[in-house]
């Protein structure tokens, strides 16, 4: 199997989750950014890349012991594309990376294998996107040949524009497994989770 790294994104201002960074919340007894990076790293054989931004040191303190790499995106507060790219430009060297979502805690190891052995039988020099009828989630599986063309838009860096606008280097991957399209952005989205999170989910 090609090496697969990863750039996992846990930098946000967590705006809607109003007092609380989501990413600290308890999901089985650890912070959910604890959480979704453990199951990262069980899924694959490369790197776990963090990009941190917003409350930098506390994501940090979260992940004290785990073999992973942190990445600070000084522009965190220009939004999403921003932490994309400072993760590409210290990107984990393997010839695929994932590049997920910190808050998306219901995501399985299983579901992680099963999108990567569908990128690997597929066209691995596209982008992967899991597609469950027409929404799209994360995370997404990128061939490190295409950094360099995520990176060349300055202002809008990353995957979300580059993707819409090149479809022919796009394939999506059917998945149903429900952790690819839901992430944890509100107290009521939390509130949900817990409702099914087989270890308990605490605030």
């Amino acid at each position: 199997m090609d090496r697969v790294g990863a750039i996992i994104l846990a930098g946000g201002l967590s705006r809607r989750m109003e007092e609380c960074n989501k990413l600290l919340l308890s999901i089985g007894g650890v912070p959910m950014i604890r959480h979704v990076v453990e199951t990262y790293l069980e899924a694959i054989d490369g790197e776990v890349c963090v990009v941190t931004g917003f409350e930098a040191t506390r994501i940090g303190a979260a992940l004290v012991g785990l073999p992973v790499r942190l990445v600070h995106n000084e522009d965190f507060e220009m939004g999403q594309p921003f932490s994309v790219r400072a993760g590409l430009f210290e990107a984990p060297d393997a010839e695929h990376l994932l590049i997920g979502l910190g808050d998306q805690p219901q995501l399985t190891t299983e579901d992680l294998l099963t999108l990567i052995r569908a990128h690997l039988a597929g066209n691995t020099a596209k982008i992967s996107i899991p597609l469950h009828g027409e929404l799209r989630g994360n995370p997404i599986i990128v061939p490190t040949t295409m950094r360099s063309g995520l990176l060349a838009d300055k202002t809008n860096p990353g995957c979300a524009k580059f993707t819409r606008a090149n479809p022919d280097l796009v394939q999506h991957i059917p998945m149903s497994q429900p952790g690819f399209f839901n992430d944890i952005d509100t107290p009521a989205a939390f509130t949900a989770f817990q409702k099914i999170a087989p270890e308990g989910a605490t605030p």
